[in-house]
């Protein structure tokens, strides 16, 4: 469960290194998000002199999350850290590999 103020890691090779969600898109009183719910971050932490710099706004989808996804048949599905991969406005991702588990 991801919710505003939750520090995220990037699961891809854009420049940011350290993601922050600051809003959770869709409904407007959506408290948490799950894997594969597209949020609004801010980047913390970035490679210098690259196109995405610290504190920009961006859209991201989330890949990974400490809290178990629980599915149809039984299995529980948890991972070691938050992550998420930033995306334009199109939903493409901004890097061009993604790195690590992906449920």
């Amino acid at each position: 469960m991801i919710q505003p103020q939750t520090h995220l890691n990037v699961a891809d090779n854009s420049e940011a290194r350290e993601l922050m969600c600051i809003r959770i898109i869709g409904a407007s009183n959506r408290r948490y998000a799950h894997i594969g719910d597209v949020i609004v971050v801010v980047i913390k932490e970035a490679v210098p002199n690259m196109p995405l710099e610290r504190s920009e706004a961006v859209r991201a989808v989330i890949r990974r999350t400490y809290k178990e996804l629980k599915c149809d048949n039984g299995i529980i599905i948890r991972y070691d850290d938050n992550a998420a991969v930033v995306i334009d406005q199109e939903g493409n991702p901004k890097g061009t590999r993604i790195f690590g588990a992906i449920a």
